[in-house]
């Protein structure tokens, strides 16, 4: 229970449908579907889609999507990720000088999948078809949104913003300010294409014409066929316990994997008995992620390249990688202290009156992605392609039509045998260890989802340990004093969302106040 002297946010209440996300427009739009008819598949798409408008910087057409859907007792994983194209080629790469993929180079760019998921996700569990779920949205590409506070704040931020990709997300060459509208009748087109089309509206014709033609003229490989060829697949998740709670999540190339690996990890720790803002627990958790990252930066990779999944899921690789965490001092560097462990890799959720629960998230990976648009139509470009490894070798070395290592994971929370919480937490590579903190808090120590998703948060797994600030001063003093490089984040670390089905109905809602959006339900 929030002390109501204090700023903050009550959770959400109702009963004939739910949904939270990053954005109001979004939420609003995915609860108008459920109530013209739609179900929790076809509200998220709309959401979703109205996120590329409202959230430039953070998703759009030219992404990649993964989705879990639980219905009638089941739950089916969709990976909708993208593929390099056929012609890539990391011996260029490395006799170009380079020692990874350039982040906001064309390279970078990997076929979009999202579309080719939205269309599957609607064709096989959806109710309304894809012409009537975007009817509503179009009309907002083409007169605007007004742009939102944490919109604003990211816009300003992002400096990787090129060529055409200027034109078509900046107004009078600047970042909007918020409150100032900004539009994408381009992507309307676009928009109406695939309503009219199904997916060929997206991945043949005039629409991927203009980013075929836009990515060559910047020198990438890409080709006709290479969008004609993008195929969505089922997958079956990949789950893990924690202290008797289950965690669902998608396999590789997805980093699912990576939060089961540090919950399990956790477990071993009698984490319920350290303070939850304290700095052992933050030390404890910063500790296991460096361990739970490496083993996810040697094994995650395309699905069909991923080595040793099992391995890197088992308790007893858990319990040995535990076994090297120090509490009273950091690690030197988790690659050379756990070889001998490894000798032998935007989000929106929606549940219906039904009990269909969807987890989505949909992303172009960094700020506005590789910073590349296509010329006529706007469709920003995911730069998904900088997750490839250039190591020569290695499962994640990219290679023609192989999926990258993603960062992106949906999730979902089971109890008792069944879905209690569908849930996200955005923020590139923060999304592992922002799952493991979410569900700690709520399984350790009893909070509800939004104080769960309130709360401060650390990450430390890849650099300094970032704490934001609702860390104490004195927090901050003892961490440094365990060795640890101590700074505050640019911005807040990610945000989440989140829907508890409780037993009898009851749908309850929490949404981040690190973002603009909110839960809405009716």
């Amino acid at each position: 229970m929030r002390d109501f002297h204090l700023p903050g946010r009550s959770p959400v209440f109702a009963t004939n449908g739910m949904c939270a996300t990053s954005h109001p427009l979004a939420a609003g739009m995915a609860i108008d579907t459920l109530k013209r008819g739609g179900n929790a598949v076809d509200a998220a798409i709309a959401g979703a889609v109205l996120l590329g408008l409202c959230e430039p910087q953070m998703t759009g057409l030219g992404g990649d999507m993964f989705a879990l859907v639980s219905h009638q007792g089941k739950i089916r994983g969709l990976n909708a990720s993208g593929r390099a194209p056929a012609g890539i080629s990391a011996a260029a790469m490395r006799a170009a000088g380079h020692d990874s993929v350039p982040v906001y180079s064309v390279d970078a760019v990997s076929v979009p999948g999202a579309v080719d998921g939205f269309c599957t996700l609607s064709e096989t569990m959806g109710k309304l078809g894809m012409a009537a779920i975007l009817e509503p949205v179009i009309p907002y590409f083409e007169a605007g949104v007004p742009v939102a506070p944490r919109v604003a704040d990211d816009w300003a931020k992002a400096d990787n913003l090129s060529g055409d990709a200027r034109n078509h997300f900046l107004i009078d060459g600047k970042p909007p300010k918020p409150g100032t509208m900004f539009s994408a009748p381009g992507q309307a087109h676009v928009l109406r294409q695939i309503a009219q089309k199904g997916r060929a509206g997206f991945y043949e014709g005039d629409v991927a014409a203009d980013m075929v033609d836009s990515l060559r003229a910047m020198g990438g490989t890409h080709t006709l066929e290479d969008f004609a060829g993008t195929a969505c697949d089922w997958v079956e998740p990949v789950t893990g316990t924690y202290r008797g709670a289950e965690l669902v999540e998608l396999p590789p190339n997805g980093s699912g994997a990576t939060a089961l690996l540090l919950l399990k990890m956790l477990e071993g720790f009698d984490i319920a008995a350290m303070d939850p803002f304290g700095a052992d627990r933050a030390h404890l958790e910063a500790e296991a992620a460096k361990l739970a990252y490496d083993a996810r930066n040697r094994f995650i990779a395309d699905a069909g390249h991923t080595t040793r999944l099992d391995h890197m899921l088992s308790e007893q690789t858990a319990r040995d990688l535990a076994a090297l965490i120090d509490m009273d001092s950091v690690m030197a560097a988790p690659a050379p202290l756990s070889e001998q462990v490894h000798k032998d890799t935007i989000y929106i959720t929606v549940v219906d009156g039904d009990g269909m629960a969807v987890s989505l998230i949909y992303s172009i990976f960094h700020s506005f992605g590789s910073g590349l648009a296509s010329s006529r139509y706007g469709i920003g470009f995911q730069n998904r392609g900088a997750g490839f490894s250039l190591v020569e070798g290695h499962p994640n070395e990219v290679g023609p039509g192989k999926r990258p290592m993603h960062t992106i994971i949906p999730a979902m929370l089971k109890r008792n045998g069944r879905v209690e919480m569908p849930f996200g937490v955005m923020g590139g590579a923060y999304q592992p260890n922002g799952h493991a903190r979410v569900i700690s808090n709520i399984v350790d120590y009893g909070m509800d989802p939004q104080t769960a998703i309130d709360a401060p948060r650390s990450f430390g797994a890849l650099g300094p340990l970032e704490l934001e600030n609702g860390y104490a001063p004195e927090v901050r003093d003892a961490l440094r004093g365990k060795g640890h490089d101590v700074v505050s984040p640019e911005t807040a670390i990610g945000g989440a969302q989140a829907i508890r089905i409780h037993s009898g109905g009851v749908l309850e809602g929490a949404s981040d106040p690190r973002k603009d959006g909110c839960a809405l339900g009716y």
